[in-house]
């Protein structure tokens, strides 16, 4: 660390949400650098995680996954450096990965402020929409959309905060979008005011909700942030959308009004999606 110089670390990795081997090493890796992002970082080193059923699938398998993960990661403006292969019932992938930010400009969920707008940077639902894949009822143009959701970087988003001197962001993960919002309220000691009509939502998912797709974690997240969240009058699809598990999801930035729409130019498919205010005390509003 110096003046002007700081690394940030970060690891993540789990087992495959999409079928193909080559496109679960791309999401699993703009997962894990969604974290550097997210701090307002750069990526500079990536180092593979994985597990693996020696004997139980063909070795070609890892190496699709290997190589998925090393275009992104490459893609990003980083290296893989190596890695630890362990034998597993599962097939398991993610990174550790540092990077590099200005101390001065760090995004952090403890620094929104009343009068803030919030943005959101990707749509949600791939946890109803990867579980919809997992029981082959996701048409192929949704599925598509879906792993091209998940598998584009963060990188865009992170730079225009940073240039647009935002100081708080997070990225939406597996807490889902109230579940991460919850933890800039707590940080920040402010209520987040959600406007549900504006939340952008990925193509299918909530008809793959009414059709039955649940995940398991959506009701841990639901009964996670219960006691923060004023639901008004959502209706239930609504509810799980906000609260559905997100792999590799898009940023939260909270920023001045009057920067949103130069930040709202930078970052294609971002939504201004609320606002935070100093009433009351730290928790949720869905409107």
């Amino acid at each position: 660390m110096s003046a002007d110089l700081t690394l940030v670390q970060t690891v993540d990795f789990f087992a495959p949400i999409v079928d193909d081997p080559y496109d679960f090493g791309r999401v699993a890796a703009a997962n894990a650098l969604s974290d550097i992002y997210a701090m307002g970082g750069e990526p500079l080193t990536a180092m593979n995680i994985a597990a693996f059923p020696t004997g139980k699938l063909p070795i070609e398998v890892l190496s699709e996954i290997l190589r998925g993960g090393q275009d992104v990661v490459h893609a990003a403006g980083a290296v893989v450096v190596g890695g630890h292969t362990v034998t597993d019932d599962e097939v398991k992938y993610g990174l550790s990965v540092t990077g590099r930010v200005d101390p001065d400009r760090m995004l952090t969920n403890a620094a929104a402020r009343a009068g803030d707008v919030l943005v959101i940077t990707k749509p949600v639902g791939t946890g109803i929409l990867a579980t919809a894949a997992k029981s082959d009822k996701l048409p192929k143009a949704e599925l598509e959309t879906l792993i091209a959701s998940m598998t584009t970087l963060n990188a865009v988003a992170s730079r225009a905060a940073v240039a647009l001197d935002s100081h708080c962001a997070t990225d939406v993960t597996g807490f889902g979008l109230l579940g991460h919002l919850s933890h800039i309220a707590r940080a920040s000691q402010v209520t987040i005011r959600i406007d549900r009509a504006s939340v952008p939502v990925l193509p299918g998912a909530s008809a793959a909700w009414l059709a039955g797709s649940r995940t398991g974690g959506a009701d841990r997240n639901l009964d996670f942030v219960r006691d923060l969240v004023t639901w008004n009058d959502a209706s239930d699809v609504e509810r799980a959308l906000l609260v559905d598990p997100q792999t590799s999801g898009g940023l939260i930035v909270a920023l001045r009004r009057e920067r949103s729409a130069e930040y709202l130019s930078r970052v294609p498919g971002a939504a201004v999606i609320g606002e935070v205010t100093a009433a009351g005390a730290p928790g949720l509003v869905v409107a």
